[in-house]
């Protein structure tokens, strides 16, 4: 069984005011906060790093008395993914999304991840078949299909990456199946359609008049896709 997540980008909004972003996505009803780590390397722009995550974490510490709560689900896109493992679990990240186009390793990598305490999730490009993740797949706690390409926040959603999810969730129906690029209240049909349960969204919650009333639209079309599935936790 799985459930709806909304993991809102704090990629569009306003870094000046980082931590209070967070709050406010929480504040909104967010499940997570997804942050973009890029190097500069691995896609051509510069973003955050654990510097900032750590700072980040301090301004919203997690919860002990409700685990999951204030979940930081780092996503690095960055071209050496086994050298900052240590860094993010110290910085605070719950969850560690490497691609799969990053490494030569990926099974030790996902291992390396659990050894430092994070859950670990994969992610592929648009341009990379979905099958590379079927071998992965029991050892994931989520897989990512892009539905831009990575680097940039502001893109208009590829629908033609849908597939991708469909085949995914017919393999693997209790896995996290995430989506992040160009989600919307116009888009999220077919994202929740083709079967992603974990939703990234930057510009269309951050710069909306009432976020909270975007993040539960989009969760409403997860929860009734999930429901029609058998899968709603």
């Amino acid at each position: 069984m799985v459930k709806p997540i909304i993991a809102p980008s704090v990629l569009a909004g306003d870094f000046a005011q980082l931590g209070c972003e967070c709050h406010r996505m929480f504040k909104c009803n967010a499940d997570w906060v997804h942050l973009d780590v890029m190097d500069g390397h691995f896609v051509p722009n510069l973003t955050m790093g654990p510097p900032i995550i750590s700072s980040l974490r301090k301004a919203v510490p997690r919860d002990e008395s409700q685990p999951g709560k204030f979940f930081f689900d780092c996503h690095m896109m960055v071209a050496n993914p086994e050298q900052w493992v240590p860094e993010i679990a110290d910085a605070g990240g719950d969850q560690y999304t490497f691609h799969y186009e990053a490494t030569k390793d990926p099974v030790g990598l996902v291992k390396l991840i659990k050894k430092h305490g994070m859950k670990a999730a994969c992610a592929i490009k648009p341009g990379t078949p979905v099958d590379v993740l079927y071998p992965l797949a029991e050892h994931l706690d989520m897989a990512l299909v892009m539905t831009v390409e990575p680097g940039f926040g502001g893109q208009s959603f590829m629908a033609d990456m849908m597939p991708k999810v469909e085949n995914l969730r017919a393999k693997y129906p209790h896995l996290n199946i995430q989506v992040d690029g160009g989600l919307g209240p116009k888009t999220i049909p077919a994202a929740a359609k083709a079967g992603a349960n974990v939703i990234v969204a930057g510009t269309s919650v951050f710069k909306a008049e009432k976020p909270e009333d975007v993040i539960q639209l989009l969760r409403d079309y997860v929860s009734k896709e999930l429901e029609s599935r058998g899968l709603l936790e």
